[in-house]
């Protein structure tokens, strides 16, 4: 192979690599945050990256891993188990609202008032399928009698 061919081959690896990494903004676009909870990240040892002299760059595996790993409410456990199971009919207040397509705002009131029966678990409320059934029923779509 003469010195050429070695050249190009070495751009091509160099450029393939260069095309794995993005900079932070690119990375905050990608997962749809801002800039700052991309430092944070870096900050927290959560998400791997690299400094150069002035510019951090990030690995496209890296934020792959980070937003994997990334804590979410859904993966939450509360004596071991998961909070929100919804294999085993619990969900959250979020949860239970996108199910009826109201606000969750109005799921925590129900749950106020007692129109909800919801319970707590350590610092989340949990509630079961069977009782988002009930209120869906009994409150939500209930028609106004005439009169």
């Amino acid at each position: 192979m003469d010195a050429e061919t070695a050249w190009g081959q070495n751009q091509g690896q160099a450029r393939d690599s260069a095309t794995k990494v993005v900079s932070i903004t690119e990375a905050a676009r990608i997962n749809n945050v801002t800039r700052q909870a991309i430092y944070v990240a870096i900050k927290q040892k959560k998400l791997k990256a690299t400094k150069d002299s002035t510019r951090w760059t990030i690995h496209l595996d890296d934020l792959e891993e980070y937003r994997r790993n990334k804590y979410s409410r859904t993966k939450s456990m509360f004596d071991g188990e998961l909070l929100f199971d919804n294999r085993k009919g619990y969900y959250s207040v979020n949860q239970a609202a996108k199910l009826l397509n109201v606000p969750a705002q109005k799921i925590y009131y129900a749950t106020r008032v007692g129109l909800l029966k919801a319970s707590r678990k350590g610092a989340a409320w949990v509630i079961h399928s069977e009782d988002i059934k009930g209120y869906q029923e009994n409150y939500l779509n209930r028609k106004p009698k005439v009169g």
